[in-house]
């Protein structure tokens, strides 16, 4: 399955990328599982997307949780949540 992850402000400045596109390997099914094939590249990768970072997260341009299907095709993006004052 292939799949479009982007990535946005302080993750994006962290992983000094913008976005990649990624063949997953068997068994990777949901937007959690995802976040945790990229957890496990270890450095900043741990830090900017590690289980214990507020993170949200989108499919297809649509608010998720990590539980969301992956489907081929499908654009992921990861962000920090947004405050406003």
């Amino acid at each position: 399955m292939n799949v479009t992850v982007k990535f946005f402000a302080s993750v994006r400045e962290q992983l000094g990328t913008a976005e990649e596109r990624l063949s997953l390997p068997e068994g990777i099914s949901t937007v959690g599982e995802l976040r945790d094939l990229l957890v496990r590249r270890g450095g900043a990768w741990e830090e900017a997307l590690g289980g214990n970072r507020a993170l949200r997260m989108a499919c297809n341009q649509a608010m998720c949780n990590e539980t969301a299907p992956l489907e081929s095709g499908a654009e992921i993006a990861f962000f920090p949540p947004v405050t406003g004052g």
